[in-house]
């Protein structure tokens, strides 16, 4: 179980400042555990440490940055049963997803160690001219500077690791404010950070009031800003953030597209898009929202993708067999549940689940949708999706297209010439062959377009983000 109480860290120490923030079982609405809260006076302090701990950050020699990921991978194996379940209490997110979250967890910072000992530069020819003769340039890569980071309550261990782990491998220090409904994965990352033999003051996690936070996106001594959480919330801390460089990963109603060439894979197929659709209770930005399906098939895979969503269990995430567990909140449970209302008074049908009770959504399946509805035009971030069918490849990607947002897509087909088309012309920031758009492997370039943000996480990426190209020019003679 957990902790009684949690600690926050400041300048790299535990700090039992208070118990303020209750953190709830999402499954049974009990308290948990309780987590120390910073105010502004501890988020100036970090902020400071972190100034201060720049110039021993950038001389920290990228073997011992290595060391630490490796320290940290080590550490999260040792204590992955601990971890699996802390995400399972505060997240609501069924064992068997927690359990692959830490996995995807270790990935990360495996990833990071290795890419923190080839952050390479370049030479630049400069002799393009009689006037350069004799010139050469040479460029590095350094530390941005200190890094404000801010994470999500529905991936609170990987989606911080992709802000951590990158920050050690290209030394910088960093200030992290985890999502307050989901801390305590963060901190237990934390105290094993604390193990390590970084410079004082290369990081500070701090569990924090949105309304008490406005330190970590407004002030000037911060060089990078990276965000992870809605595009409310993400497009207006970017007008607060003044001269930083800014990343943000939003969300998305991500669509995946069926092909009509796919019926001798339907099984296949209908597994995938459950998947996609339904695990941790929807909430995730990459869920598939909407399915487009070619009329030659459109009526065998909605049978069999019905069948598959009713037969989902739906219940405590503690246990093995669950695959829908409760969403965040019971307010975040009556929004989707006030959208589906309004889809179906608008036409639509539901052909599975649409029961709600609390925070538990049963997964549930609509058609007829109307492309006007909330349903269809926000993030639903929850377990709902939406069946349609077309007649022609193209006109599905651009009904792919007419969206706000632009995370990733999905696309079943065998043509090859359809896979490329889809490339080519859906404007998201990937697009995935022959699976959801909810694929994602930790070393890739991910991140959207439109209201699904700017900049691409994925730790190499990242680490670019979080460095600058600092040019030498040398003379040969003079």
């Amino acid at each position: 179980m957990l902790n009684k109480a949690y600690p926050y860290y400041l300048a790299n120490v535990a700090v039992a400042a208070n118990t303020d923030l209750e953190v709830t079982d999402k499954f049974s609405g009990e308290v948990a555990t309780r987590v120390a809260m910073a105010d502004a006076a501890a988020i100036d302090k970090a902020i400071g440490y972190a100034v201060e701990a720049m110039p021993a950050m950038r001389a920290f020699p990228p073997f011992k940055r290595q060391a630490v990921l490796e320290h940290c991978v080590k550490r999260f194996r040792e204590r992955y049963d601990e971890l699996a379940l802390a995400l399972c209490i505060e997240a609501g997110k069924p064992i068997n997803d927690s359990k692959g979250e830490v996995t995807r967890l270790i990935d990360t910072f495996k990833v990071a160690a290795e890419e923190s000992v080839r952050i390479d530069g370049e030479i630049i020819n400069l002799e393009i001219s009689p006037r350069a003769k004799g010139y050469h340039g040479y460029v590095k890569r350094v530390p941005i500077g200190p890094c404000s980071f801010i994470s999500p309550f529905n991936f609170p261990l990987n989606l911080t690791a992709h802000k951590v782990a990158p920050a050690i491998a290209a030394g910088v220090p960093f200030v992290l404010k985890p999502a307050s409904r989901t801390p305590v994965g963060a901190l237990i990352m934390g105290e094993i950070l604390a193990e390590t033999d970084l410079p004082k003051g290369a990081f500070s996690i701090l569990p924090a009031h949105r309304d008490g936070a406005d330190l970590f996106t407004t002030d000037e001594r911060f060089k990078l800003l990276s965000f992870t959480g809605s595009p409310a919330v993400g497009w207006e801390l970017k007008k607060k953030a003044g001269k930083k460089k800014v990343i943000l990963e939003l969300g998305g109603n991500a669509a995946a597209i069926v092909d009509g060439d796919q019926g001798g894979k339907l099984d296949y197929v209908v597994d995938r898009l459950a998947f996609g659709a339904f695990y941790q209770s929807g909430q995730s930005c990459i869920g598939v929202q909407r399915i487009l399906v070619h009329t030659k098939i459109y009526d065998a895979l909605r049978e069999k993708l019905i069948a598959k969503t009713i037969s989902l269990i739906m219940g405590d995430p503690k246990d093995e067999k669950t695959f829908v567990g409760p969403m965040i909140s019971e307010s975040e449970s009556n929004r989707l549940a006030g959208w589906m209302e309004s889809a179906v008074q608008a036409g639509a049908k539901i052909v599975a689940g649409g029961k709600v009770e609390g925070a538990m959504f049963e997964a549930t399946l609509l058609e007829g949708v109307k492309r006007d509805t909330d349903l269809y035009r926000k993030e639903a971030f929850g377990p709902v999706a939406i069946l349609e069918r077309f007649d022609d490849f193209d006109a599905a990607l651009a009904t792919v297209n007419d969206s706000d947002f632009g995370l990733q897509a999905g696309v079943f087909t065998d043509s090859l010439a359809h896979a490329h088309r889809a490339w080519d012309l859906l404007d998201v920031g990937g697009v995935v062959i022959n699976d959801v758009p909810s694929f994602r492997v930790d070393n890739m370039p991910y991140g959207g377009v439109k209201d699904s943000g700017l900049g691409r996480e994925g730790v190499r990426y990242a680490i670019e983000d979080m460095t600058e190209m600092r040019l030498m020019v040398m003379r040969e003679t003079w």
